[in-house]
């Protein structure tokens, strides 16, 4: 699958996130393996939301998040799990898309020893495991999800997602709904709670069009 470019990320992330249902994260790991997942939840967050990590301004932990978008931002939370975000938005603007949960591909035996499980239901399902079973971690933020050789997004048009708009999953964090999955994804993504918006069914397609060769 060709790779998703730079310009598909240069918008808000309220746009971005739905448009990365679908899509396939790949990573390669030291040994040259490829692990593939598809991405069926997401969240936005903009620099004005006060949930954002970038809502106090740029800082050194966040700097990526102001950085050309197309990038992988990094953080650690809780003193135990890494989340990986796709930056979005023009250079400078500190938004980002949260990747909260995918459907394994390809790769799952390397997945499952780090995960330490064979239920492939759990292998991407939450951003932390999502994380974990891609061999994520801080060392990968700032890594280019458009033409790096460690990670980075394929476009998949021919993708099909039932997209459900929702709160986010931490009650903490909720105000609009900015959380966006994939409802058919059975036991990977569901909405949360049992408030959300109108399922839409759709064909993915960047709104960039069929792109040239480069960004």
């Amino acid at each position: 699958m060709p790779r998703s470019l730079r310009r598909a990320f240069a918008r808000s992330a309220k746009e971005v996130a739905p448009e990365l249902l679908g899509q396939v994260l790949a990573r390669r790991l030291s040994d040259g393996r490829v692990l593939r997942a598809r991405i069926v939840e997401t969240e936005a967050y903009e620099q004005d939301d006060p949930a954002s990590h970038a809502y106090r301004g740029r800082t050194p932990r966040v700097r990526v998040m102001f950085g050309p978008p197309g990038h992988l931002y990094v953080y650690f939370t809780y003193g135990m799990h890494h989340c990986m975000n796709v930056v979005t938005g023009p250079k400078g603007t500190g938004s980002a898309v949260l990747l909260r949960a995918a459907q394994p591909l390809e790769g799952m035996d390397r997945m499952s020893v780090r995960r330490g499980t064979d239920r492939i239901l759990d292998l991407c399902r939450g951003p932390g495991r999502f994380a974990q079973a891609f061999e994520v971690d801080r060392s990968l933020d700032g890594a280019d999800l458009v033409r790096g050789s460690e990670i980075w997004i394929e476009r998949d048009p021919t993708a099909v997602s039932a997209i459900v708009r929702s709160g986010r999953r931490d009650p903490r964090r909720n105000g609009p709904p900015l959380a966006f999955l994939d409802r058919r994804t059975v036991g990977v993504a569901q909405p949360a709670g049992s408030a959300f918006a109108t399922v839409i069914v759709t064909v993915f397609v960047w709104k960039s069009g069929t792109p040239p060769d480069g960004v």
